[in-house]
């Protein structure tokens, strides 16, 4: 694990060349394709250098944050061509790689601690340093102290958990059975502002509306999936206390992720649209998540890898509209089917993954979440069927009123993809419908 982090490390000189763009964009690239033939079929802690290693669940998110990065790289040439600070832009990028896989890569809880709040600077240069609007300063103060008030009381029982047992290391950690609510509540916290569930939201839609593509990119496609990713390994200690207060999560992240879709049916903003959906689909995730199921368990994890690649090519297709239009707002994207025809089929496989049509890996994952829930109650029935009802409803909002209609008369007669773009929506769309083929790598890590 330690050497593909050196990897990365020694890749920063390669940054400072003006040059060097597509370069470092094609090194990642091979990084991760090394990292995916190294994959772990071991039930156990595998690759372990130092204090870093990695086992199923990491495994699937250190690959996903390698892709989403190439991707980001290449979705942002606009940075490239126009000369804005690119050298800085890419020393920017690899920084966030290297905390993420050390994140993910962490043996021991304190230094995932460390390195999930360390992935918030590179976030938030990215956001002040390349955000369109004003109001991006506002929207990165909101992600840093959304973050960082929720993170201190985790960091407070991360410290009385090392002053009881002696040691922070997630291999050798057991059930608390006298875990009260203070140490449970402090605990999950941080995850639960980071996913973020309903309530605790407000920093996400802000934060992604101001961001560049390739903010929005990261922050969609991994940086939600650490709450998620900090919840699987953390549940494993409060089992016995989860079991008792998790019914007021799992009701929240619900009926929060059902208001949430009726709020994705009243946006004009595209990207907006996009980020609120985001939100919608957490919510299930955190609902699977509690209920403490096996299949709970697998499905929210199944569903993180396949909305980090979803999400992440939806804000990609809102940019390249953005580049030509120059505006986000639905009703100037309008009648996309005529101007850029070569896009909509894009449009509409991504859409389709969304709203987990089959064969794309959101389907697996949402069954499996509905399985897990209604087999925990089966008044999460009512809740599920609107959810699921309206998912399909505001992305069929998003699909028909950005394609259809009559194009906006201010803007040109065509304008057709280039061959960046298509790839880069090919590489978003294809694992995603590849990896239901080979489910058992999503589902049997536990």
């Amino acid at each position: 694990m330690l050497s593909f982090i050196l990897f990365l490390f020694f890749m920063i000189p390669l940054c400072l060349v003006e040059s060097f763009w597509w370069m470092v964009q094609s090194l990642i690239f091979v990084l991760s394709f090394m990292f995916m033939f190294m994959y772990t079929y071991f039930f156990c802690w595998g690759s372990i250098s130092y204090m870093f290693g990695c086992d199923y669940i990491s495994y699937g998110l250190i690959l996903l944050s390698m892709w989403i990065c190439v991707l980001m790289i290449m979705a942002s040439e606009s940075i490239y061509y126009s000369g804005y600070y690119s050298s800085f832009f890419l020393l920017v990028v690899l920084f966030l790689l290297i905390m993420l896989c050390c994140t993910f890569g962490s043996l021991s809880l304190f230094s995932f601690y460390l390195f999930f709040e360390g992935s918030l600077i590179p976030t938030l240069f990215l956001i002040l340093g390349w955000g369109y609007q004003p109001e991006r300063l506002q929207a990165g103060i909101y992600l840093l102290f959304y973050t960082l008030l929720a993170s201190l009381p985790m960091l407070l029982c991360i410290m009385y958990l090392y002053e009881c047992w002696g040691f922070l290391i997630f291999p050798m950690m057991n059930v608390l059975f006298d875990c009260n609510i203070i140490l449970y509540v402090g605990m999950i916290s941080a995850f639960l502002v980071k996913m973020p569930m309903f309530m605790v939201h407000l920093w996400l839609p802000s934060a992604h509306v101001e961001a560049p593509v390739s903010g929005s990119m990261i922050l969609a496609g991994v940086l939600l999936k650490l709450g998620g990713y900090g919840l699987l390994r953390v549940y494993l200690l409060l089992l016995q206390t989860g079991m008792l207060f998790n019914y007021i999560l799992v009701s929240v992240g619900l009926v929060g992720g059902m208001l949430v879709s009726l709020i994705c049916l009243r946006q004009t903003d595209l990207k907006s649209l996009v980020a609120y959906s985001s939100v919608a689909h957490m919510g299930i995730v955190m609902g699977g998540l509690m209920t403490m199921f096996y299949w709970g368990f697998c499905g929210s994890y199944t569903l993180m890898i396949a909305h980090g690649l979803c999400s992440s090519g939806l804000f990609c297709l809102v940019n390249i509209s953005y580049e030509r239009l120059g505006s986000r707002s639905l009703l100037i994207n309008k009648g996309l089917m005529n101007f850029m025809p070569s896009m909509s089929m894009w449009w509409f496989l991504l859409s389709a993954c969304n709203m987990a049509a089959p064969p794309s890996l959101n389907l697996l994952g949402e069954i499996s979440l509905l399985n897990s829930l209604v087999g925990w109650s089966y008044l999460t029935m009512i809740v599920l069927v609107l959810l699921s009802f309206f998912s399909s409803a505001y992305t069929l909002y998003l699909f028909s009123y950005s394609q259809h209609g009559s194009v906006y008369s201010g803007i040109y007669s065509c304008s057709l993809g280039c061959v960046r773009e298509f790839l880069l929506l090919f590489l978003h769309w294809f694992p995603l419908n590849y990896l239901i083929l080979s489910s058992e790598l999503v589902v049997n890590w536990l």
